[in-house]
């Protein structure tokens, strides 16, 4: 967990020294209330009035001195502070900070809000006073929204308003169990406010051509950090998820990826065993390989020096058959140059989180 501090202390250091210091600033602060999304049966105790919460974020309003800001119609990056009061006695309230992207569609009436981040929950799961919270295994989380709203800026002098829709989601990546996750969605209410006059578009000396001709490149990855098996108090193990992909880049935005990985997880071979011991009468093997491998494919959208990546794959090995053979990852990646990146991922079965994973590669 750690290592995802560091990695989002050097998303902030992008986002506050990448631009010139004449890019305007602004805030926004959103009020939101909705729904908790049942995605497991076990989770309908949780499911108790309905969370509300703020969302507050300061954004850099990029102005067209880079390419890469008109390319992606001006977008607005930056940090987050989320509240969110869950109205359960279970799960409490929960804080997140993180970094975000503000996309703008149909001339920039309609905003698609991209924020990933650390969480830090009041009433986790404890097995005397509060074991009735299935979804936070730990204190410490991971957290992504989802928002989209029309925003209208400019309303009264420097004051907008904007309102719309607001997905959250929290999970702690198995790292400690129980964790099935929480997700909501929300709808919300706010005011934008631009710090500086509004600022005049410039164009980039270096045209925002959409065409970018590049050959395919390789990519060795290797993903780490610590995980639990679905079994509560039975101890974290390390993990590595080797991965080796080929990329090809479509245009200046996007990639598609075609890849295997090999899975070492140790927590596996644990639960095996608890397995073949707990319940012998499905004559589990305990000494059942608990490697996996799977194929995948993905797409990465790269913003500057950031990079969103999302990879759909498949277990063409399984021996012990416990997860679904789908699998899915989401995950923010930073490059320190054309060849080096690092950044952080969750990796999850449908809804069901089974690790956060601390990132480092090469692409060559």
């Amino acid at each position: 967990m750690k290592r995802c501090f560091s990695i989002l202390f050097l998303l902030f250091l992008e986002f506050s020294f990448a631009q010139d210091t004449s890019d305007s600033n602004a805030m926004e602060v959103n009020y939101f209330r909705g729904n908790v999304l049942l995605h497991a049966p076990d989770l309908a105790h949780l499911v108790s009035g309905h969370p509300e919460g703020v969302l507050l974020s300061f954004s850099k309003k990029t102005n067209g001195k880079e390419a890469w800001h008109s390319l992606y119609n001006y977008p607005d990056y930056g940090g987050y502070f989320l509240f969110q009061d869950f109205k359960n006695e279970f799960l409490g309230k929960n804080y997140a900070v993180g970094v975000h992207y503000n996309f703008y569609f149909f001339k920039r009436t309609m905003l698609f809000k991209i924020a990933q981040g650390i969480a830090l929950s009041t009433n986790p799961y404890h097995k005397e006073t509060n074991s009735k919270n299935s979804a936070f295994g730990s204190k410490i989380m991971g957290n992504i929204n989802l928002a989209l709203n029309y925003k209208k800026e400019n309303c009264l002098g420097n004051l907008g308003f904007q309102t719309g829709f607001i997905f959250t989601h929290f999970s702690n990546g198995r790292i400690k169990s129980p964790n099935s996750g929480i997700n909501t969605l929300n709808f919300t209410i706010g005011f934008n406010y631009n710090l500086e006059d509004k600022i005049q578009k410039v164009q980039d000396s270096v045209p925002a051509e959409l065409h970018f001709n590049q050959p395919i490149k390789y990519n060795l990855v290797v993903r780490t950090g610590v995980n639990q098996s679905p079994i509560v108090g039975s101890g974290s193990h390390p993990f590595y998820h080797l991965s080796f992909y080929a990329d090809k880049r479509v245009n200046k935005k996007s990639a598609i990826q075609v890849g295997t990985e090999v899975f070492l997880s140790n927590y596996n071979k644990e639960f095996i065993r608890y397995q073949s011991i707990a319940y012998p009468s499905k004559n589990i093997d305990p000494n059942t390989d608990y490697k996996r491998v799977g194929f995948f494919i993905g797409h990465e959208l790269f913003i500057n020096k950031i990079s969103l990546e999302a990879q759909l794959g498949y277990y063409i090995y399984q021996p012990y058959k416990y997860d679904i053979p789908i699998y899915d990852r989401l995950g923010m990646k930073y490059y320190f140059n054309d060849k080096i990146f690092t950044g952080f991922s969750l990796k999850t079965h449908g809804f069901l989180a089974e690790a956060m994973e601390f990132v480092m590669g090469v692409r060559f």
